[in-house]
């Protein structure tokens, strides 16, 4: 039994990642303007070590960017909505990817269920979202559009490695 709990203590983890590279992508996600330095002291590596593994996380395509977050109330776009939107058949369509070309639309997805598409806006108000949403209505093939206009938001970030408990499945 202890042979099998070695091995298992340490198998890759499924995503291909170390412990240490699961750890520098939270700390950068948290905030990414961090140094080499700081993040050295952070996972207990050279600087130079820890800008070799942040250099191959972006070449694997792991890193895809670097961001400013922007308060959207701050820069006159208070209103968050999520837009599901029915469509016809298929509905990424040419007109609909055309929508990524306007600063109001933050994300388009595909999904299952109820909806074809959810797309995640922000407007500076009521007026901006209803243009928004007779822009989409307009394109051919969008039988409907249902608004969820958020109130308040309590956690907006990115995805997050899993770091698993030091002694764990999967820890180093």
């Amino acid at each position: 039994m202890t042979k099998t709990n070695a091995v298992r203590r340490n198998a890759p983890h499924p995503s291909g990642l170390d412990r240490t590279d699961r750890i520098l992508l939270r700390l950068l996600a948290e905030r990414a303007d961090r140094s080499y330095s700081e993040l050295s002291d952070l996972v207990h590596l050279s600087p130079p070590a820890v800008h070799e593994r942040v250099k191959r996380l972006r070449r694997d395509g792991i890193i895809r960017g670097t961001v400013a977050k922007l308060d959207g109330e701050k820069i006159g776009c208070p209103l968050l909505a999520f837009i599901h939107v029915t469509t016809e058949g298929w509905g990424m369509t040419e007109p609909v990817l055309a929508l990524r070309k306007l600063a109001d639309v933050e994300e388009i997805h595909t999904a299952t269920g109820d909806t074809c598409l959810i797309l995640k806006v922000r407007c500076s108000g009521p007026s901006s979202l209803e243009r928004l949403l007779s822009r989409i209505q307009e394109i051919k093939g969008v039988r409907a559009t249902h608004s969820y206009v958020a109130l308040g938001t309590y956690l907006e970030r990115g995805p997050m490695p899993e770091l698993p408990e030091p002694g764990s499945e999967g820890s180093e």
